[in-house]
């Protein structure tokens, strides 16, 4: 063999491996050290969905068989966290991998707010995108649109296609705001020449269409002030809306459609390796499911939703099973933040309750600072990595999501990006049950904190907590009812009372010094300054 040949033929050997290394990650990350294609990976991100309220986490009255299938596949966390008990923040965090409170403009967004995340800025959808994927959002946005005064009759940008998405199919805000109309890439879709120019006002009633207030006999059931809006399908939303009803939403296909825009991208990028998060609006009020789930639990229209949700999961499992790249796809279920049972339309959720326990063990909801508003079912399912029927109690963040994907994908983390995500890989993977040491939870508005360190939780003191939780959730008997909270600390032991009943700050001062002393640290430095993951 001529000594050029041999030179060409190990250039050749070089360049074929490294070929091959592009779509598979090794080492001892996945505990065997045998190589295992790059997954695709799908995040179904739920909202207002408790910890208790999926039967794999204790429920009774809602069957969830599709969601519950997904934990005997995979691994089943019981101390996983959402950053936050609200959901612009939580999903801020999911995306970014740093807490919301980062950024003071990380609050519950209008539906005509500008984008939140600085265009161009290093996301988890980028970093994937990077890497080698396909990256696509389906469903609930609620991080902000446009640069503020927003005309939704002409392109709409910057938004997800600015942030590292290659496509979007977006409900813009939340179901029960302005405007009820589908973001298809940087329009809306469904608008017609026949119809007037789309408008939507938060601050005044614009044009003379049917409200809440106005036409009450109009809707399914009554809403408070704040909801009592446009009239769209029988629901009054927050805020006015007039033109553009041929673009107007349905409440009960939007499931179905969701489920389209999804198995839409999964079949065209079966090849992959692909990023679908697809970002629900189960169990958002107003609550109005397709009629095929209507009577499914034994919760009311609550529990129906719920139901809905798990028919989602199960359409997107079928698909992945239908075009043979179940095993190779890494499914995670979560939700943005805890539940609540009445957040503005009297719907029937407390009267038909039936004793439901949506935050299962836990104390509290949506809003709070309690594990209920944050400490979320959290599920991870991938065949090809995850043994079946694993649980852990390893703690883990939703803001670890990039870190650790980063990890299992190969792709590059800079020092700046993700500056509060651990990587978590062998936990998400069973490998490991150490997870996070600490944890900050937001509550509602941007002084209401919990932290977790160990088994030890603190409720900072503040002066200023947010009024309205108590009238959600204190100002009739409900499920979720909490005793009144007042301003001090509260401290917890949570291996010995999970449920925060118990206030130990009186009796151990110095635990509740040390740990406020940590929790401030935390609030002004990124933890990547604070741990080596």
């Amino acid at each position: 063999m001529s000594n050029s040949f041999a030179v060409l033929l190990l250039l050749l050997i070089y360049m074929f491996g490294l070929s091959g290394c592009a779509e598979h990650v090794s080492d001892e990350k996945f505990g065997n050290g045998n190589e295992v294609e790059r997954p695709n990976i799908i995040i179904i991100y739920a909202d207002d969905v408790g910890y208790g309220d999926i039967g794999a986490y204790g429920s009774e009255l809602i069957p969830t068989p599709h969601i519950d299938q997904l934990a005997a596949d995979g691994i089943r966390f019981t101390s996983a966290y959402a950053t936050a008990a609200t959901c612009t923040p939580s999903r801020y965090s999911l995306l970014t991998g740093e807490y919301a409170f980062r950024n003071e403009r990380a609050q519950i967004l209008p539906g005509n707010a500008p984008l939140l995340i600085e265009p161009g800025s290093f996301t988890l959808p980028e970093m994937l995108r990077r890497a080698g994927y396909r990256t696509s959002v389906v469903g609930k946005w609620h991080l902000g649109l446009g640069e503020g005064d927003l005309d939704w009759n002409i392109e709409i940008k910057p938004g997800p296609l600015e942030v590292g998405f290659d496509e979007s199919f977006l409900l813009p805000a939340t179901n029960d705001r302005v405007p009820t109309v589908y973001v298809d890439g940087h329009y809306v879709t469904g608008l017609s020449e026949e119809d007037d120019p789309l408008r939507v006002s938060y601050s005044e009633q614009i044009g003379d269409l049917p409200t809440g207030h106005s036409h009450p006999e109009l809707v399914h059931y009554p809403a408070d002030d704040q909801h009592s809006g446009t009239i769209v399908k029988g629901i009054s939303r927050i805020g006015w809306q007039d033109g553009g009803q041929s673009a107007w939403w349905d409440d009960q296909e939007m499931a179905p459609l969701f489920i389209e825009r999804s198995q839409e991208f999964i079949e065209r990028e079966k090849e992959g390796p692909f990023f679908l998060y697809l970002s629900l609006h189960e169990n958002h009020v107003p609550r109005w499911p397709n009629p095929q789930f209507v009577g499914q639990s034994q919760t009311g229209l609550r529990g129906d939703t719920v139901v809905e949700l798990d028919w989602v999961v199960g359409q997107i499992m079928e698909t992945l099973k239908d075009l043979s790249i179940r095993e190779e796809t890494l499914v995670i279920f979560t939700s943005d933040n805890g539940p609540i049972f009445d957040d503005g339309y009297e719907d029937g959720a407390i009267k038909h309750a039936n004793g439901h326990q949506a935050s299962g063990p836990f104390r509290g909801g949506k809003y709070t600072a309690f594990e209920g508003g944050t400490r979320m079912p959290f599920i991870a399912s991938w065949p090809a990595g995850i043994d079946r029927g694993l649980v852990t109690d390893g703690m883990f963040s939703q803001v670890d999501l990039m870190a650790t994907l980063a990890a299992l994908s190969g792709a590059e983390l800079p020092e700046e990006a993700g500056r509060d995500s651990q990587n978590l890989l062998p936990v998400l993977l069973g490998k490991s049950s150490e997870g996070r040491d600490f944890l900050v939870q937001q509550g509602a508005g941007s002084q209401l904190y919990g932290f977790r360190h160990g088994d030890w939780k603190l409720i900072p003191a503040s002066s200023n907590r947010p009024a309205f939780i108590e009238d959600k959730h204190n100002s009739r008997d409900n499920p979720l009812t909490t005793t009144q909270v007042s301003t001090e600390a509260y401290l917890f032991n949570l291996k010995n009372d999970s449920g925060e009943t118990n206030n130990l700050a009186e009796k151990h001062p110095e635990k509740v010094r040390q740990m406020t002393d940590f929790f401030e640290k935390i609030l002004e430095t990124p933890e990547k300054l604070l741990t080596n993951r």
